[in-house]
């Protein structure tokens, strides 16, 4: 007798241990986060603006005052406050300037005040030098006094305080608009005075007509 084969007939289940995937740190810490990638820290952090630039070809009458960085390439008529402050080389300032960093190579002719100044070779300054430390360098041309203070931009701060002198000006020039009024006083004694003597004269003439018998 034939016994019926078993070939097709599932074998024994065994036990296969499953994969479980692993778990990093932040799942397995609360509260945990990953430290960012060089790429997403550089965008975090807040890009420093650029400087601005005052190109060879540009003339400004008045004054100029920024937190940030000026490069000055053209010609400025007025006074210019800044962090760093560069003079170029065909730049010409007339005016004081004021700033932390200092850089001339062009002309200035105004009072310089800073916490570090630099004259370059081609340098050209005709005024004062005010500051904390300073070098020049060989070839440039300076014409003025230069004084070293602990805080050279003190004054300057105190000078942009100051009340400015028109206000004080126009109200002087209100106080004293009620003048007139001792005018109008004098005036209405004199008509007074010339009606009473207009009185007086009409009653000595009444007094000097004889009576009638």
């Amino acid at each position: 007798m034939f016994s019926k084969s078993r070939i097709n007939e599932p074998g024994p289940k065994t036990n296969t241990p499953q994969e479980t995937p692993a778990r990093s740190a932040s799942d397995a810490i609360p509260g945990f986060r990953p430290r960012p990638e060089f790429g997403d820290a550089a965008q975090a952090t807040r890009a420093k603006p650029a400087a601005s630039v005052l190109s060879s070809d540009l003339t400004v009458t008045g004054n100029l005052k920024t937190t940030g960085d000026i490069v000055v390439e053209g010609v400025i008529d007025g006074d210019i406050r800044a962090h760093l402050l560069t003079v170029g080389e065909t730049a010409t300032i007339r005016g004081e300037i004021v700033a932390d960093d200092i850089v001339i190579n062009g002309r200035v002719i105004g009072r310089v005040r800073g916490l570090k100044v630099r004259l370059t070779s081609s340098a050209r300054v005709e005024g004062d030098i005010i500051h904390k430390t300073i070098a020049i360098e060989s070839g440039a041309h300076f014409e003025g006094s230069v004084q070293r203070q602990d805080d050279p931009l003190a004054n300057a701060r105190n000078k942009a305080a100051e009340p400015k002198p028109q206000d004080s000006g126009g109200n002087a020039r209100a106080a004293q608009a009620p003048s007139p009024a001792p005018a109008q006083q004098s005036s209405s004694s004199a008509v007074k005075a010339a009606t009473d003597q207009r009185k007086a004269a009409d009653g000595k003439a009444t007094s000097d007509v004889p009576a009638k018998g």
